[in-house]
């Protein structure tokens, strides 16, 4: 049971509030979603149950202590400096972690929380200036021409590819990727993205922790976190990183997607940084079974076909001889998971025969 409804400073959508009744009351106005949370935060339970994503497996319902939660607030609020009455806007779906934690950052830090419907280009009609907001990258490339309504940015729900990364070099928004997931109640890392010095380009793919977060890796090389105040066991993951120190690492992929083809093992996430260099639409790399090699190596893009498309991708230099697609499969439209990411199992199995 959270025993201070809420911070004295906190405001929602521009209102102050006398009573934890009259602010969930008045958040029915905003959405029914929103409403519940509220409802599930302030009754006498210890813990809210929240959805996971099902970007890496099926999507399931977890129990997440509000105490964690408030742990997970306070610390991204120190990291950022982000004190109470920080102007802050939620644009991403009530429905998971994310947005959740934007409404318990503000409710426990005294924020002045704005919301709005998660949108592709949720600033379009805002006048308003915001210290604080986070977005997923399609929401971030929609943006670009109004992200100066947002002082700090952090973007999670996927990677960031390296066109946009390119687009965000020179504004003044600071822009941080985050690491996280809803089992760590969000991010537990983040890195600066944008307005990198040539010389800050090589730290830059390095994620650090937020406090009292420590790290390390197990005998598969992925990332185990150690953080006792927003977990009370340590979370296993099956993120393959590169370790720097206890608060740093480069995250390289998920160990669950690499190939193991002809006995060479690769890492897809490695690979479609590789080829987003040249490639527009929507696309990922995958392994399919082979007699020769065990599995060969494809690359599935979202669009029209393109003959030539093979020959650009034999002729970039970044790519070694295993790391180019054996077959390139298109389709009009990829599946998708509830949260808009890339549902690449069932877009790998709609692809059968699609090449």
């Amino acid at each position: 049971m959270i025993k201070s409804p809420f911070h004295s400073a906190f405001k929602l959508q521009g209102k102050s509030f006398n009573s934890k009744e009259e602010l969930i009351d008045f958040s029915k106005e905003i959405s029914a979603e929103v409403a519940e949370f509220l409802m599930d935060w302030f009754d006498n339970k210890s813990f809210v149950e929240v959805k996971t994503s099902g970007s890496t497996g099926k999507p399931k319902i977890i129990q997440l202590q509000k105490a964690y939660m408030i742990n997970s607030a306070k610390a991204t609020g120190e990291y950022f400096n982000l004190a109470e009455k920080t102007t802050a806007l939620l644009c991403m779906s009530h429905n998971y972690i994310a947005g959740k934690m934007m409404l318990v950052r503000a409710l426990i830090l005294g924020w002045h929380l704005d919301i709005v419907e998660p949108a592709s280009n949720p600033l379009k009609n805002l006048e308003k200036q915001y210290d604080f907001s986070a977005m997923v990258p399609l929401q971030l490339q929609n943006s670009l021409g109004e992200i100066h309504k947002i002082k700090t940015l952090i973007v999670g729900g996927g990677m960031v590819s390296e066109e946009l990364l390119g687009k965000i070099q020179n504004l003044k928004t600071e822009i941080f990727a985050t690491y996280g997931m809803t089992e760590t109640i969000t991010h537990i890392a983040v890195k600066r993205i944008n307005q990198l010095r040539h010389a800050e380009l090589v730290s830059s793919s390095h994620y650090k922790t937020l406090p009292n977060i420590k790290i390390s890796v197990d005998k598969r090389g992925c990332l185990v976190i150690d953080a006792p105040k927003i977990s009370e066991e340590k979370v296993i993951t099956n993120d393959l990183v590169e370790f720097i120190s206890e608060t740093e690492f480069k995250w390289l992929g998920r160990i669950d997607n690499v190939i193991n083809s002809g006995g060479i093992k690769l890492i897809p996430e490695q690979i479609e940084e590789k080829l987003a260099r040249i490639l527009k639409n929507r696309f990922f790399v995958a392994g399919i079974s082979d007699i020769v090699l065990g599995e060969k190596l494809i690359l599935i893009c979202e669009g029209i076909q393109n003959d030539d498309l093979l020959k650009e991708i034999q002729h970039l230099q970044t790519l070694s001889a295993y790391e180019i697609p054996k077959e390139i499969y298109f389709l009009e439209n990829f599946m998708e998971t509830e949260t808009k990411k890339i549902d690449r199992t069932k877009t790998l199995a709609l692809s059968n025969g699609k090449k």
